[in-house]
């Protein structure tokens, strides 16, 4: 079967219907919801026996991340604000440097992907307990999955030791995300359960978290354009941002990861617009070999089709569609299918590279994604 347990995720009725075995494995991290939760983060780190927490952040959210050490008190023993996009191995490395020498006994990222792919990263060389605080929608926290770079190569594992065992999902430090990240890193997230409807070990309980965490987000999305400080429509993205993650770290992901991450490693694109422009391309890709999950995304999104509906919203919300606005070379597309050829990842559809090259073309150049003939 093309889509692994896509039919399982499909609702049927009638007495002949057979419920197809799965494999469901729930992670094991506390998630905590709701305006106002930042300020249980000193209970939090009471709670998990810790007494000496290293805070991260990126450059631009340094004087955030200082403020919340002022409240933390005793409980906070340092702060390391170098965290950067694709997780660069040599900065996880004056990460770990700096909280074995503060002794730090855990580890409380806040910011995006990039700071929670750091604590990860930290995670899994201390085996340090974390907690992360997410203040865009992109998910990472909510998967036991690291991407780490290194000489212009960006790989993956998955591992429980990165998971964090906290996540505080606080609503108020969303209302002054800027509306151009707030659309990207949804569509990063959107991305997560989209592959997950298709993804070979899928299941029908994860199915349903994906079809509900892409329906949240594409309605929330327009609403914070027309106001960027609507509590109800931050919740509700906030909510997508939690059930695309979960998906994406409970299932296998396939070949729109798979170019993202080539792509975000070998020329250092920007990671969540990356993600927002290639996710219809993926779509069409592989819409003739896994049409069950085609027509959850569409109905998810208010669309006709999957792969048009997602290029359709991106351009409606002013996101990039294009990847030689991010600054991909044009003559990058020979190396990205050669990486991504070289380790591919499993996929519904098989890889060709002809229709890569076209794939990658069409998304170099901002076209409209080609569906099958």
């Amino acid at each position: 079967m093309a889509e692994g347990n896509g039919a399982a995720a499909t609702l049927i009725t009638g007495s002949d219907f057979l419920m197809p075995p799965f494999t469901y494995t729930a992670l094991p991290s506390k998630v905590t919801f709701g305006a106002g939760a930042l300020g249980q983060l000193g209970a939090e780190i009471s709670a998990l026996g810790c007494r000496r927490a290293l805070l991260l952040s990126t450059p631009e959210q340094a004087g955030t991340v200082e403020a919340l050490r002022d409240t933390l008190g005793d409980l906070a023993v340092g702060v390391f604000t170098g965290a950067v996009m694709h997780t660069p191995v040599d900065v996880t490395a004056a990460a770990v440097r700096v909280a074995t020498d503060l002794d730090a006994d855990c580890l409380v990222s806040l910011g995006g992907g990039s700071t929670i792919g750091l604590g990860k990263a930290i995670a899994l060389r201390t085996d340090l307990p974390q907690i992360a605080i997410p203040t865009t929608y992109a998910g990472s926290e909510a998967t036991p999955i690291l991407g780490q770079t290194e000489n212009g190569v960006k790989t993956t594992q998955r591992t429980l030791k990165v998971l964090p065992e906290v996540i505080l999902y606080d609503v108020d430090l969303t209302l002054t995300l800027p509306t151009a990240m707030t659309v990207t890193s949804a569509m990063n997230a959107m991305a997560h359960a989209a592959e997950g409807l298709y993804a070979r070990d899928g299941n029908p309980v994860i199915a349903m978290i994906a079809e509900d965490g892409l329906r949240a987000l594409a309605r929330a999305l327009p609403a914070i354009i027309a106001e960027p400080t609507d509590r109800d429509a931050r919740s509700d993205a906030l909510y997508g941002a939690w059930a695309c993650g979960t998906t994406l770290g409970v299932v296998g992901m396939s070949l729109h990861h798979k170019l993202c991450h080539v792509l975000g490693g070998a020329f250092d694109l920007p990671h969540a617009e990356t993600h927002t422009v290639v996710l219809p391309h993926a779509m069409a890709y592989n819409a003739a070999a896994a049409p069950q999950a085609m027509d959850r995304i569409a109905r998810a999104i208010g669309a006709a089709d999957a792969a048009n509906g997602l290029f359709d919203l991106a351009r409606s919300l002013n996101a990039p569609v294009s990847l030689a606005s991010l600054g991909m070379p044009a003559d990058g597309i020979d190396r990205a299918i050669e990486l991504v050829l070289s380790a591919p990842y499993w996929n519904p559809e098989p890889l060709e590279e002809t229709r890569l090259r076209r794939l990658l073309e069409n998304a170099y150049s901002g076209a409209r994604p080609e569906l099958p003939a």
